[in-house]
């Protein structure tokens, strides 16, 4: 009855777990296929994970110093072709919104700022619908 009874828990155990390990998110899998992405001309500077934990937070965020007269691009990786809901959004110093990667009921895979004044720049990913809240974002520059 004992080699009955822990050979079942063993079977519910792995089913159990199943569901677990498949909703784990693994950002670093997409930061690592967004660096390819970046679009012609721009070099890569930064990747970023973006590990909402199941849903469990509402925004990741980042900082980062830009300067003046360089062109950035943020470019967001997930599960599949399109962002799966992340969306990336810059401020300035003063948390004044630059830019989005979500307009017009769109979701875009990235954004592209020219930087009119060098500072801190705050990059936050949000989730909007997003199933696998799992992600990545390269940033690029050129001048």
């Amino acid at each position: 009855m004992k080699a009955i009874a822990g050979v079942l828990s063993i079977v519910l155990g792995l089913f159990l777990n199943v569901p677990l390990a498949s909703a784990q998110c693994d950002p670093s899998v997409h930061t690592e296929a967004c660096i390819p992405q970046l679009a012609d001309g721009f070099n890569f500077v930064k990747s970023y994970e973006v590990n909402g934990e199941g849903g469990a937070k509402d925004k990741v965020e980042y900082s980062y110093v830009f300067a003046k007269g360089t062109q950035y691009f943020l470019n967001i990786c997930a599960p599949g072709d399109q962002t799966d809901g992340i969306v990336v959004s810059l401020y300035d110093s003063n948390r004044k919104k630059v830019g989005t990667s979500f307009a017009n009921g769109n979701f875009n895979k990235g954004i592209i700022y020219p930087c009119n004044a060098t500072g801190i720049y705050y990059i936050t990913f949000t989730f909007e619908g997003s199933q696998s809240h799992c992600g990545g974002a390269v940033l690029g520059f050129k001048r």
